[in-house]
């Protein structure tokens, strides 16, 4: 998902997720510096065509490797990169999380640009 970035997809309030298909996806670590968010985005696209180009197993798994790495770098995936107590919420529908006021609150128009 890269991190909403492009898209007018509804952020959490902390600026710690974004919403897309209703589920609460990590946003891009926005301490990382422009090059590197863009070289790790880079990274992630050449994994993605890699997982779509592979031909067997084992080139799917590397691929695979390849998308999760640069999702780490972008800090979309692994140990949070935002301070303080707030849980990783990734891949909850927004109802079902400390977010579910914020949610409800959402104009329909917001909201419907996150399903």
């Amino acid at each position: 998902m890269s991190g909403g970035r492009g898209k007018d997809y509804p952020r959490t309030p902390d600026g710690h997720f974004f919403v897309s298909k209703g589920r609460l996806w990590r946003c891009t670590d926005p301490s990382l510096e422009d090059s590197e968010r863009r070289a790790a985005v880079k990274a992630l696209m050449q994994g993605r065509l890699a997982v779509r180009n592979a031909r067997n197993e084992a080139e799917t798994k590397e691929a695979r490797a390849k998308v999760d790495a640069a999702k780490r770098r972008l800090g979309e995936r692994g140990p949070v990169w935002w301070d303080g107590n707030s849980p990783d919420e990734g891949g909850k529908h927004p109802k079902n999380t400390i977010y579910a006021a914020w949610w409800e609150a959402l104009d329909p128009e917001s909201r419907e640009k996150g399903l």
